[in-house]
């Protein structure tokens, strides 16, 4: 475990790096709040002690831009002149712990550990985070770089949204962004895949069902929209929701209130609905297999999501991105792709989208030898 010393003592500095150097531990040191700041730049520290009076850049300052550069290290400040006040601020401000001088070997000590305690349990609630709710969205093409502002602006209000695109392309991700980035992030995100669920059971699944209502109905049932309240619904194929099902998801949406099958008592929710459809839901409407009231209701903001071929600038990145996914998940070893190799998989054509891309890069993984090489691509991809 690296650990970085910001004092403009040296006396401090040096016996402190000693001291924890003695215990096993990994110690940079920095003269002062510019340097300091510089090597957490290009280091990963797991705990950062900094003093607080220091020349050019003092402590306070140090620890605001460490906040801004959005460091995990657990950051312990330390004085000769503290107080109650400052301790309080420091605190607010983010940092772990407050120590005063002259400084108690056992303290710190206990502090480290604690420390390190609380960076891993911050790493692994945003693994979980990721496995929850998905990665953010990978590439830098135009496209991707407009869904990703238009995530940023609309995630944080309470619109509805209307997400839009081929199968593959990452409606899913989409969604689960949109609720990672909102206020509701703490709640439940819920989700529905209304063309896996058949008609007659989708309002049940939806809204609930009392005991005894239907044959099957044993035991009371909550619906996913109560199971989401306070959160976010995210309604995946909406377009092939039935029209009967259809009309009572509108009365929520307008009334924000529901009722389970078999029941007349009302339950009010607090719900934010994402859907998502690979149909044309205009098409639909003329059909007359969409409502087009509800089609209103749910398409406050509508974002499309580009199929692979209209994002072909982010296949490297993507790629590279599956050979780490999958070779962490799998235990496999990483193998690099020859640049003709790249160059065949963006030239292809991608009907699955990034489904597709993502199944042929573990296949050219398991398939392939030591470097995946534009005749691997030839024989197991096109």
């Amino acid at each position: 475990m690296k650990i970085l010393i910001i004092d403009d003592e040296r006396s401090i500095r040096n016996s402190l790096k000693e001291i924890l150097a003695d215990e096993g531990y990994d110690v940079d040191v920095a003269e002062n709040g510019v340097l300091g700041c510089q090597m957490v730049d290009k280091e990963k520290y797991s705990v950062i002690f900094c003093d607080i009076k220091m020349p050019e850049m003092d402590g306070m300052e140090v620890l605001d831009k460490l906040n801004e550069m959005g460091v995990d290290a657990a950051v312990v400040m330390i004085s000769g002149h503290g107080d109650i006040d400052t301790a309080v601020e420091c605190i607010k401000k983010g940092a772990f712990d407050f120590i005063q001088k002259p400084l108690d070997l056992n303290r710190i000590l206990i502090t480290i550990k604690n420390a390190t305690e609380k960076v891993h349990l911050v790493k692994e609630t945003r693994t979980l985070k990721k496995k929850v709710y998905g990665q953010e969205m990978i590439g830098e093409s135009e496209p991707i770089l407009h869904i990703k502002d238009m995530i940023d602006k609309v995630a944080p209000t309470d619109a509805r949204v209307l997400i839009i695109g081929s199968n593959g392309t990452g409606k899913e991700l989409v969604a689960r962004n949109l609720h990672q980035k909102s206020r509701r992030s703490a709640m439940p995100y819920v989700e529905v895949n209304c063309a896996a669920i058949p008609s007659e059971l989708i309002e049940s699944e939806l809204f609930g069902h009392e005991k005894g209502s239907f044959t099957s109905a044993i035991k009371q049932h909550k619906g996913k929209f109560e199971q989401a309240d306070g959160g976010t619904l995210f309604l995946d194929e909406i377009g092939d929701m039935s029209l009967a099902a259809q009309a009572k998801v509108l009365r929520v949406l307008q009334e924000r209130k529901l009722s389970r099958v078999g029941s007349d008592k009302d339950i009010i929710v607090d719900v934010r609905v994402v859907a998502a459809t690979n149909k044309n839901l205009k098409e639909e409407i003329a059909k007359g297999t969409f409502r087009e009231d509800l089609y209103h209701r749910l398409s406050v903001i509508v974002i499309n999501v580009p199929t692979l071929d209209e994002r072909k600038d982010d296949i490297p990145l993507l790629v590279e991105y599956f050979i780490g996914q999958i070779c962490a998940e799998t235990g496999m070893v990483r193998r690099e792709v020859d640049a003709d190799a790249m160059k065949l998989l963006v030239n292809k054509t991608w009907t699955g989208n990034i489904r597709e891309l993502r199944n042929v890069v573990e296949r050219l993984l398991i398939l392939s030898g030591d470097r995946i090489t534009a005749s691997d691509v030839k024989a197991y991809v096109y």
